[in-house]
């Protein structure tokens, strides 16, 4: 059988992402998703497609982490199984594929791991940049330290959300003149960056060599990074970000594999300061990710940004081999976040807060205006690779505000 998949679907036979859904039927399992339809491999296993490499049902449970811990060769594996099933002219599949083929709009899906720990990076020079003007406009803009090390914070787990998940907004202390109030947020803000998910763990004490970092990756989400701004600003010194971080942070359900992104690579920004010796790289490349930013409306629906991975300063090795170099262990399922991505175009700012220069500049949706995220807003994330014809996408990652 010969799945017939959009020329424009996200979902093509070079991407095959992975992903935890459920149908009215049926409990949370994982599934590979296909032009609009999603691969129950849970199914797949029963009928022993991979009875050579996996000798338990892991895709019968409620997140990828299992699957994910069977290493890089059992990825291989199912993926080439997958595509072979997909491609081949099978009277099996063709007789039978109502029983492991579901439509994307029947299904509810889930967060795709259980992720114990969350780091978020500060990668984007040009964000770095910008956040500096604003808030330090007679110093430099970037601090003493950025171009030495990816600066990164640790977010919180237990708060991370998947799309169609409303974003409560968030109250907090806020400081009004000269006066601390309690309030709800009033600056409430988004942020596009990519989430990678840790696939293979070091053990604790033992740093991952930057020429090894991508094999400790399984693949990447879309991450909307929700801020409140002004929360942040009164509580961010001397600790860094806290609760104007933790309230919610939205990650895509489909999980795009490096295997699927190997093909998607361009060359990183040259970096202007050496770094020691182990973030330094043979050959620098970043993954040539566009990312575009909507905001819908009751009434209207605008792109607000679209910008791109590959203008990250710091690399995903990086992250890495920075994360480890004091011996901390990552785990599988963790999430690494790159933090905003910002290109040198306005256009290309990776948040409200450079969009709207700090609120002093309104956006248009429509015949509506905004400088922040007012309640009944969606936020929409996605995102597509393309090179010649082949492309690949991440779907989206949508959340409603609410109060």
């Amino acid at each position: 059988m010969n799945i017939q998949i959009e020329p424009t679907s996200h979902f093509s036979i070079h991407n095959l992402p992975y992903g935890i859904f459920s149908t009215p039927s049926k409990h949370k399992r994982a599934g590979v998703a296909i032009g609009n339809q999603i691969l129950d491999l849970s199914i797949l296993y029963e009928l022993s497609f991979f009875e050579d490499k996996i000798v338990s049902n892991v895709f019968n449970h409620d997140t990828l982490n299992d699957f994910i811990a069977l290493g890089k060769d059992v990825w291989m594996y199912v993926r080439k199984v997958i595509q072979e099933l997909i491609t081949k002219d099978s009277d099996f599949f063709k007789n039978n594929h109502s029983h492991f083929l579901y439509q994307q709009s029947e299904a509810t899906m889930y967060l795709p791991v259980k992720i114990g720990d969350y780091t978020d990076f500060y990668s984007s020079e040009e964000h770095a940049s910008n956040v500096g003007r604003m808030f330090r406009p007679t110093m430099d803009p970037l601090l003493p330290n950025w171009k030495h090390m990816p600066i990164a914070y640790h977010g919180r787990s237990s708060s991370i959300i998947t799309t169609n998940t409303p974003v409560k907004r968030p109250y907090g202390q806020i400081l009004k003149g000269e006066e601390v109030i309690y309030s709800a947020c009033q600056t409430l803000d988004i942020e596009i960056e990519l989430g990678f998910i840790i696939g293979k763990e070091n053990k604790l004490g033992e740093p991952i060599d930057i020429k090894h970092a991508n094999e400790h990756v399984f693949g990447a989400v879309l991450l909307n990074d929700f801020s409140a701004r002004d929360i942040q600003r009164w509580e961010y010194q001397p600790l860094g970000p806290f609760l104007g971080k933790n309230f919610a942070t939205a990650i895509s359900p489909w999980v795009v594999t490096m295997e699927a992104l190997q093909h998607f690579t361009t060359d990183a920004p040259l970096q202007t300061q050496q770094v020691l010796p182990y973030l330094q790289e043979e050959k620098r490349l970043n993954f040539d990710i566009e990312i575009s930013f909507e905001i819908e409306t009751a009434n209207n629906k605008a792109t607000v940004a679209v910008t791109n991975s590959k203008y990250l300063y710091w690399s995903m090795e990086q992250q890495v081999a920075h994360h480890t170099v004091n011996g901390c262990n990552l785990k599988i399922g963790d999430l690494l976040g790159t933090g905003t991505i910002s290109g040198k175009e306005k256009t290309s700012f990776g948040s409200l807060l450079e969009l709207t220069w700090n609120g002093k500049e309104s956006i248009n949706i429509g015949d509506e205006q905004r400088t922040f995220l007012q309640d009944g807003d969606t936020t929409i994330l996605s995102a597509i690779c393309k090179k010649g014809d082949m492309q690949i996408g991440f779907g989206e990652v949508r959340n409603l505000i609410i109060n």
